[in-house]
């Protein structure tokens, strides 16, 4: 059985600003993740337990989307952005603020706050 996927604040609709075959690839990545497996493309995200990261790359620019799957049975999309740094690897500090946040809001759902 697929895990149901729950978008978390604007996380589609950035997902849906991104190149088609950006899309295509998370859509695959996410799909993965509800079968229990792990795309290619997809690493935890550092200093996170159970958040993963789908790094994309395209035309010179590289995407990422945010999801975790450790609160109960759903995938939680947290996070879709634009890299917009080309000087570090490093996911900016204002990205893993928003991520924070988006996790708090993801565990209250799953806990039907």
């Amino acid at each position: 059985m697929l895990k149901s996927i729950i978008w978390i604040s604007s996380s589609l609709k950035d997902l849906k600003e991104f190149p088609k075959k950006v899309q295509r690839e998370f859509g695959y990545a996410l799909y993965q993740a509800q079968m229990n497996k792990k795309h290619h493309r997809t690493n935890p995200l550092k200093g996170f337990d159970g958040v993963m990261e789908i790094v994309s790359d395209y035309d010179k620019d590289t995407y990422r989307g945010i999801y975790t799957y450790k609160l109960g049975v759903n995938i939680y999309v947290l996070h879709a952005f634009k890299k917009k740094s080309k000087k570090f690897i490093k996911t900016p500090k204002e990205e893993i603020e928003v991520i924070k946040q988006r996790l708090k809001r993801a565990k209250e759902i799953a806990e039907g706050k």
